[in-house]
């Protein structure tokens, strides 16, 4: 059981306005994908206030909305919505870490940064002028999350834009493994979820090593910094294997591209020797990290070690990870499509993706009909149902 057929969740409830998507550039093909699910489960699906007026529309052929964001010759924009959307229950979706994107800045090609992508996405907000019912963000990675708390005289910038999406609106920001979820104590009126992907990363784990054996003998869960101690512990106590963690040596006296460098990273936990190891994070950035801490694990005599990370930024490209893995420092790395995603990643022989565009039509499915995303946020009943399929 995947998950509970849509059918089962949404038969009754009247939704909360006309269903709309509004993918930007940024989040097309994800969008695409997550409207595809939604216009399949609704076509398919029996409602029981089917023929009343405020269903005329509940099944159709695409629920996204027409939206563009035109950019002047000086890098100046605006937002244009093309469809109506009074009284719709919006779902605004956008990926700030699509750099593949570029525009014309007085005839300097651009590549689109974060700014420019939460810029965007204030434009549709604004172009939607309040006759929205409701908007709701989608944007799996969190704009500006590792900015989230003072460690000096600093900006908050993680807390100023979710405080700014709210005053324009705003009434549900949903993201996916928040580098720190307190962030939300900044809009503590307005709905915030982070939604973890564990479940996916399971399935995906399975897909790539078929013979994994999920039992504290032959697999442990490792988390590389003390900061993503918490997801890795949840993924060890459902598969009920071992966790450990490795913690950072810094050096506080120099501060190199923004943060001060790891001069070691020690570990914390029991004896790897000749099991598979799961490295778990949020996100891998540059990567030296990942590989640091796969070279760490090997040097411990583990077995297959697989790189798990939500959000595959790749910001130093792909060839550490193509040397690594020649090396044998990792056997599979597994990202979620909830990011720019190269096609050059995509043929990497080690690289498995996780799709999650079916659990956010979900999402969205259930929320526009106000009901409850309680059960969906905790995939414990699904991954043990997984599992118990696989063993048997």
């Amino acid at each position: 059981m995947e998950f509970q057929s849509a059918n089962e969740r949404n038969l009754e409830t009247i939704p909360v306005g006309e269903l709309g998507i509004i993918a930007l550039k940024s989040c097309e093909t994800l969008g695409k994908k997550i409207d595809a699910h939604i216009v399949q489960w609704r076509k398919e699906r029996e409602h029981e206030h089917l023929g009343s007026p405020l269903l005329q529309t509940y099944s159709r052929d695409s629920y996204l909305v027409s939206a563009s964001v035109p950019r002047f010759g000086s890098g100046e924009a605006k937002g244009i919505i093309n469809d109506s959307v009074r009284g719709d229950d919006l779902y605004i979706l956008v990926d700030v870490c699509n750099y593949s994107l570029t525009y014309s800045l007085c005839g300097h090609t651009n590549h689109m940064s974060p700014d420019d992508h939460f810029q965007d996405l204030k434009r549709i907000i604004a172009a939607v002028g309040g006759k929205a019912r409701r908007i709701n963000v989608i944007m799996p990675f969190l704009y500006e999350s590792r900015q989230h708390r003072r460690t000096g005289r600093e900006s908050l910038d993680c807390a100023l834009a979710l405080q700014e999406l709210v005053k324009m609106g705003v009434d549900n920001i949903l993201t996916f493994d928040a580098h720190d979820p307190r962030v939300q104590n900044a809009i503590p009126l307005h709905g915030f979820e982070t939604v973890q992907p564990v479940y996916q990363f399971i399935k995906g784990l399975f897909k790539a090593a078929p013979d994994l054996r999920a039992d504290p003998d032959h697999l442990m869960i490792i988390s590389p910094d003390e900061g993503a101690a918490g997801r890795a512990i949840y993924m060890a106590n459902v598969l009920g294997v071992d966790m450990g963690m490795f913690y950072k040596r810094r050096d506080y006296a120099h501060i190199v591209n923004g943060s001060n460098p790891i001069v070691a990273h020690e570990f914390l936990g029991s004896d790897v020797s000749g099991k598979d190891v799961v490295i778990l994070d949020d996100m891998i950035s540059s990567g030296d990290s990942m590989i640091d801490v796969a070279t760490e694990l090997k040097k411990r005599n583990a077995a297959r070690i697989f790189i798990c990370s939500t959000f595959g930024l790749f910001t130093n490209g792909l060839e550490k990870f193509d040397r690594a893995h020649e090396q044998g420092l990792f056997y599979s790395m597994l990202t979620t499509n909830l990011v720019y995603q190269t096609p050059e990643l995509l043929q990497k022989p080690y690289y498995t993706g996780c799709d999650l565009s079916k659990y956010i039509a979900l999402l969205i499915d259930t929320l526009n009909h106000d009901g409850s995303v309680s059960e969906l946020l905790n995939p414990t009943d699904r991954i043990n149902a997984f599992l118990a399929k696989h063993r048997n």
